[in-house]
């Protein structure tokens, strides 16, 4: 008798741990966790594979079943799409979605500042600042979100730009739930610059000032690694970073192979965050082996109405506005691995007409949808959770009329297993509908 309410009591532990929250519900708890599914779509599992009026189930923010032949669940939620495209929701590398920008403070002393005046046991400059993490302050951004989402993105890396050592990034899905269940990786990605940003220190002034730095840190890393006298948090932050991807941000073309010298010396394997302009130095590019994030924020054409003013256009300019949308095709072409980004563009609607733009250039849309999914997915070591339409992963994916890479328009993109509506269906051409799976 006592071993029978033994075994009950332990049962009864069991399941109030399994039920145990880690974050206090206000108001009344919402247990309604229906299974959704998607009918008679087009779905585009991965860049290689499609299919043809096919079912997408998900269920508590997981994607439960894909194929053209399913049974659907009990009381499911079905959507019928008629026709429509699902695809797997875009994921970004380079963003500060979530985060308190750092905006340079004006001097107010009245001599250049030569130390840095950040108290604790840290960096002697203020612009080397590995110990900053993105999560410790990333926040859920409603209005930020909107604008990712309409551009068909479901996840970025976000960190704080600032600095040349800049801490790590984190990973966060772009969904209306807590922060808990939005951040997928704590730590990301480790980043870095050649810009000392909102630092107020005298050193560094310039590109070289900037370089010397890096090696610098570098190299009392790596002294300190091997030590037990003192404790520095910048240090011990880098050093616990080396095994995450690595990206570096440039501004300048040249700077590939400036980075390509550090990277040598110091055996570190960076990703490079790109400035849109990699087709003037190709070649060197692909020496280097780096994987590129590049942005896609093509020059607009010139105005020549005005003879005047017209003259003041240079040749270089002419031939930047002509080459910059040929430049993800030229990458592809030389078989050098790139993402693409929405950063650097003034306006998130105009990612995906410059996507068009780039497969109307000869990209080709698998490659498209490759750089915005399963690759950087692999390059951040998640591609078991995100980056494509299979069972057991993320439900992060977007519903569009028809060929996104076309003429297609999103209607809805799903976040975590969570329905963000982003344009409504015309009137005269609503096919979608929800019903009930009674059955």
């Amino acid at each position: 008798m006592r071993l029978r309410l033994l075994l009950i009591c332990c049962l009864f532990n069991l399941a109030l741990i399994k039920a145990q929250e880690t974050f206090p519900i206000n108001g009344v708890s919402n247990n309604f966790d229906p299974f959704y599914a998607f009918t008679n779509a087009n779905i585009i599992i991965n860049p290689e594979k499609k299919i043809k009026n096919g079912t997408l189930i998900i269920h508590k923010g997981k994607i439960i079943a894909v194929d053209s032949n399913i049974i659907l669940p009990k009381n499911a939620i079905i959507n019928n799409l008629h026709g429509d495209y699902i695809y797997p929701s875009f994921i970004d590398l380079y963003s500060d979605y979530g985060l308190n920008t750092i905006e340079k403070k004006e001097q107010i002393q009245r001599g250049p500042q030569y130390k840095s005046k950040k108290k604790g046991g840290y960096h002697w400059n203020q612009a080397i600042h590995p110990e900053t993490h993105a999560s410790y302050g990333f926040i859920n951004s409603t209005k930020n979100a909107k604008e990712y989402l309409s551009a068909g993105f479901g996840s970025v890396v976000t960190h704080f730009q600032d600095g040349i050592f800049r801490g790590t990034g984190c990973f966060v899905i772009l969904s209306n739930k807590n922060v808990h269940e939005n951040i997928i990786k704590e730590k990301a990605a480790s980043f870095y610059s050649f810009k000392k940003g909102s630092s107020q220190q005298r050193y560094p002034t310039s590109l070289m000032g900037s370089i010397a730095l890096i090696k610098q840190t570098l190299l009392d890393a790596e002294w300190y690694s091997s030590q037990h006298e003192q404790s520095n948090l910048s240090y011990i932050n880098y050093n616990n970073q080396k095994e995450l991807p690595q990206i570096f941000a440039i501004t300048h073309a040249l700077d590939y192979q400036r980075l390509y010298q550090i990277s040598d010396e110091f055996e570190i394997d960076f990703i490079v965050k790109g400035n849109g302009k990699e087709y003037s130095r190709i070649n060197e590019i692909k020496k280097t082996n780096f994987p590129v994030i590049i942005p896609v924020n093509f020059p607009v054409p010139y105005d020549v109405s005005n003879p005047e003013s017209t003259e003041w256009i240079s040749l270089s300019q002419l031939k930047d506005w002509e080459t910059s949308p040929y430049n993800p095709l030229i990458l592809s072409n030389n078989n050098i691995p790139f993402c693409i980004t929405s950063s650097d563009l003034k306006n998130k609607t105009d990612f995906i007409k410059n996507i068009r733009v780039a497969v109307s250039k000869g990209l080709k849309k698998s490659e498209a949808l490759a750089a915005l999914t399963v690759r950087p997915a692999s390059l951040m070591n998640l591609s078991d959770q995100i980056g494509t339409l299979e069972k057991g992963k993320i439900a992060n994916f977007f519903i569009a009329s028809s060929d996104i890479f076309e003429d297609g328009v999103i209607y809805e993109n799903w976040t975590n297993g969570e329905k963000h509506i982003i344009n409504k269906k015309p009137l005269f051409n609503i096919q979608g509908h929800y019903t009930f799976n009674s059955k």
